[in-house]
């Protein structure tokens, strides 16, 4: 193909998201999509192949192509679209909701559109579906295999949720999305026809693949390790990682990991997957197009039935946010980065009526030749943070104070970014729930650099544990301090 006529079509199919992704957010009813954006967007070849995404979650992309795989054998036709949650049938953790549309032009099926929400609520005994306690699936929520999505199935799966009326808006919103992006394909079919935009996602694949195995060949040839924990209720858990770099391909080998973890910091394997796809375009170029193509080169191991390829009805909540952030840490500690906060911080606060979660910012580890940015969403989270406006108007909650936590990166002779203070008071009673991790290990520096701060939570001044769930009542404060990064290189 042209390489100009490549290049416009490969923007046609990059704005083909992010129009997915406008559509979905601007029709969104919950503060956690139209706010805090979290949700993303992609569009894939009729063979399940991941051609494009938006610029949204890490964790939500590299393991979309997992969820279309598990519909690719339904009988499809037009507007027929599909709906999961199960992780363990290519979702992630039960509050996210995978929409998958195919996409018909002349009676060909010739792409699929697929977008993925973090639902405020999916039903379960803990508002907010983000139990910091979960032994099993049963313990997070109500479990989605692929399915058509009609109104009778949003009527029903909707009715065990909190907030129905929300839930089912946002559902709406995901049909509205995938339904916009596949008229923009079919338009874009009509103008360049099949032959042209089939061969586009041939090319586009074949080019990220390209530039990804001529970035991997210009690493040293050998083998990288690192080991890391994660900071379980009752003790610490390894993931630990070979890296193994031989000419233009690259094996992740998780086997000396933590075995399946009888509470929630379970992955499936598509978020573990996810992870190592995020680090591998941190490791390379940004600039190369993230999608199935690129991944060709790369090896993921983990042993089934262990931490990051765990069994069903392993509780999995904890580990699409949490593991997947230590998962990219480790292959970036392996391949000598500093690292970031390693944390989503994530918080949960809820009754039945109303459901408000969040992920927290924090530091950044430094870069070799630069300070780290402060108060970001580091690895796996792209999202926004909730505009303190929209929150007080939302939700029984007042924010205490809400700033950078002066101080937490770790020095160097670049600084790893500062973290986030957040503190919170509940105007009604509430049931809180904590998922957090770099309480008891700090996030570490690189080449001399120091340690960022470690964070911490705290109910009305009490240190909380990095897992933590109970009860608010009016009038009581919850502060969170996240984590800063790690320094790079001696401050002398």
């Amino acid at each position: 193909m042209d390489p100009v006529e490549l290049q416009v079509l490969t923007g046609a199919l990059h704005a083909i998201c992010e129009e997915m992704g406008a559509v979905l957010i601007r029709s969104a009813h919950s503060a956690n999509i139209k706010e805090r954006r979290d949700a993303s967007t992609a569009l894939f070849t009729p063979a399940g192949e991941m051609v494009m995404q938006a610029e949204h979650i890490p964790v939500h992309l590299g393991a979309m192509p997992a969820a279309v795989a598990s519909v690719l054998d339904c009988e499809h036709a037009p507007e027929r679209s599909w709906i999961l949650n199960d992780p363990y049938r290519g979702g992630t953790h039960l509050p996210d909701i995978t929409v998958i549309t195919p996409v018909f032009a002349d009676d060909e099926l010739i792409a699929f559109t697929a977008n993925r929400a973090h639902h405020a609520d999916v039903g379960g005994p803990t508002p907010g579906s983000m139990p910091a306690d979960s032994a099993t699936l049963a313990d997070e929520g109500v479990v989605i295999e692929p399915r058509v999505l009609d109104e009778e199935a949003i009527a029903e799966l909707t009715g065990q949720m909190r907030r129905p009326d929300q839930r089912r808006a946002d559902l709406r919103a995901q049909l509205a999305a995938g339904r916009a992006g596949a008229q923009r394909l079919v338009e874009l079919h009509g103008r360049v026809g099949s032959s042209s935009l089939h061969e586009a996602y041939a090319e586009v694949l074949d080019y990220a693949e390209r530039r990804t195995r001529a970035c991997l060949a210009d690493l040293d040839d050998g083998e990288y390790a690192a080991r890391d924990v994660l900071e379980a209720r009752e003790g610490d858990l390894w993931i630990a990682v070979a890296a193994t770099v031989d000419g233009e391909t690259l094996t992740l080998d998780f086997s000396e990991s933590s075995g399946q973890h009888d509470g929630n910091l379970n992955c499936p394997l598509a978020v573990t997957r996810s992870a190592c796809y995020f680090a591998i375009r941190v490791l390379t170029d940004p600039d190369i197009p993230a999608n199935a193509g690129a991944y060709r080169p790369v090896e993921v191991i983990a042993p089934e039935g262990s931490l990051l390829n765990a069994r069903s009805p392993a509780a999995v909540v904890g580990g699409n946010v949490e593991t997947s952030s230590r998962v990219a840490d480790v292959v970036l500690r392996a391949f000598g980065h500093a690292l970031g906060q390693g944390t989503m911080n994530n918080l949960t606060l809820g009754n039945e009526d109303v459901v408000y979660y969040e992920t927290i910012g924090g530091g950044q580890g430094a870069c070799p030749d630069a300070d780290g940015p402060s108060g970001v969403h580091v690895a796996m989270s792209n999202t926004l943070n909730t505009p303190v406006e929209a929150l007080e108007l939302e939700f029984p909650l007042r924010m205490i104070e809400y700033g950078l936590r002066r101080g937490s990166g770790g020095d160097g002779r670049h600084r790893g970014g500062d973290g986030v203070v957040r503190e919170l008071e509940a105007l009604a009673p509430l049931r809180y729930s904590l998922i957090t991790e770099r309480r008891r290990h700090a996030p570490p520096g690189a080449d001399g650099g120091h340690d960022g701060a470690r964070g911490r939570n705290l109910l009305d001044g009490s240190e909380l544990d990095p897992k933590a769930i109970g009860e608010l009542s009016a009038g009581q404060r919850l502060r969170i301090e996240t984590p800063g990064g790690g320094g790079r290189g001696d401050a002398r």
